[in-house]
C-alpha cells in the first residue's frame, strides 16, 4: 500500500523479517480489580505502571518485578499518559479527562508535586531530545512541547491528513511521530510546522492489514517505531523511514489483549505492554532485538 504526502515521499509496506525471538520473561497481575492499563515507562530499576481510574502510579522493581511503592496523584478523574525524564528525575502524568494538566513528580522522594494546565483531552506523553516533555493533544489536534516546569516551548498544529494523536515521540531528526487514534489508523512523520512528512497507513492487502486505533508508540535508538495496535491486539513494528513493517511476535498464552501502554528499554532487550482488556495484566518481553 502507498501513501503519498505533501513532499511526494511514500511508503510501501512489505513484511521485514524477524530479528529474534523474544520471550515471556514476566507477568504483572491486575490489582484484582479490573484496571485497564493506560500507560507503562521505566527508569533505570524502576517500572512505573499507570492504572485507569486509580490515581496512583505503581512502581515495580525491574528485576524482581516486586510492587515497591505507590505514587499518589490528586485527580478527579483518570490518568492518561507516563512519561519519565532520566536527566531531571522526575515523572510526568497527564490528567486529562475532568480538567487538562500535567502532573509531575520529583523523583525518588515521589512527595513534590506541581501541575500546569495543557491544551484540552492531553494523552501520550513523552521526553524529547531537550529534556522536555511532549503532550498529544488530542482533542485540539496539536503538539505541545513544555519544559520540565511547565513553561510552553511550542505547539504545534497537526495539519490535513493527521488527525487524533494519542501519542508523539520526537525523533533523531527533529520531526515527531504520531499516533492517529482512528480505524483505519495511522502512523505519521511530522515537521515542526505540523505537516505530514511521511505516513503509515496500511491498508486491508497489505502485509500487516489495517491498524485499528493505534495507541501507544515506543521509538528505537534507529528511529525504528513499535506501535500498540489497540483492537487488533497486537504489536506493530515500522522501519524508521516507513517503508516496511512488521507484526512483532510476543509470545504469550491467550495473545495480547487490547494493548494500550507500551514502552521499550533496548537497554535490556525488553519490551513492556500494558494490557486494556482481558486480564489487564502488563507483559514483560526480554529478548527483543530491534
Amino acid at each position: 500500500m502507498i501513501c503519498k504526502t505533501r513532499r511526494n515521499v511514500s511508503c510501501l509496506l512489505t513484511e521485514a523479517v524477524e530479528s529474534s525471538t523474544p520471550t515471556l520473561a514476566h507477568v504483572v497481575p491486575s490489582t484484582g480489580r479490573g484496571e485497564c492499563v493506560t500507560a507503562v515507562t521505566s527508569l533505570g530499576d524502576h517500572v512505573f505502571i499507570l492504572r485507569w481510574a486509580i490515581q496512583q502510579v505503581l512502581v515495580y522493581d525491574a528485576r524482581t518485578f516486586k510492587l515497591q511503592r505507590r505514587i499518589s496523584i490528586p485527580s478527579l478523574c483518570c490518568l492518561w499518559g507516563l512519561a519519565a525524564c532520566a536527566h531531571y528525575k522526575c515523572l510526568y502524568v497527564s490528567d486529562g479527562v475532568c480538567k487538562s494538566v500535567i502532573h509531575r513528580v520529583e523523583l525518588p522522594d515521589d512527595t513534590t508535586l506541581t501541575k500546569w494546565s495543557v491544551a484540552d483531552s492531553p494523552r501520550g506523553l513523552s521526553v524529547n531530545m531537550e529534556h522536555n516533555v511532549v503532550v498529544a493533544s488530542y482533542e485540539m489536534n496539536k503538539i505541545e512541547e513544555y519544559t520540565t516546569h511547565g513553561s510552553l516551548v511550542r505547539e504545534i498544529t497537526l495539519q490535513a491528513g493527521v488527525r487524533s494523536p494519542f501519542h508523539a515521540v520526537q525523533l533523531s531528526s527533529g520531526h515527531f511521530a504520531v499516533s492517529q487514534f482512528t480505524s483505519p489508523g495511522a502512523v505519521s512523520v511530522v515537521g515542526a510546522d505540523g505537516q505530514a512528512v511521511r505516513c503509515c497507513r496500511p491498508s486491508q492487502t497489505s502485509a500487516v492489514g489495517k491498524m485499528l486505533y493505534p495507541r501507544s508508540l515506543a521509538v528505537t535508538k534507529n528511529d525504528d517505531i513499535l506501535v500498540a495496535d489497540r483492537d487488533n491486539d497486537r504489536i506493530i513494528s515500522i522501519s524508521s523511514s516507513l517503508r516496511s513493517a512488521q507484526v512483532l511476535h510476543l509470545p504469550v498464552d491467550s495473545g495480547i489483549q487490547v494493548p494500550w501502554g507500551l514502552c521499550l528499554d533496548e537497554s535490556r532487550g525488553r519490551v513492556y505492554v500494558g494490557e486494556g482488556g482481558g486480564s489487564f495484566r502488563v507483559l514483560v518481553f526480554d529478548g527483543v532485538r530491534l
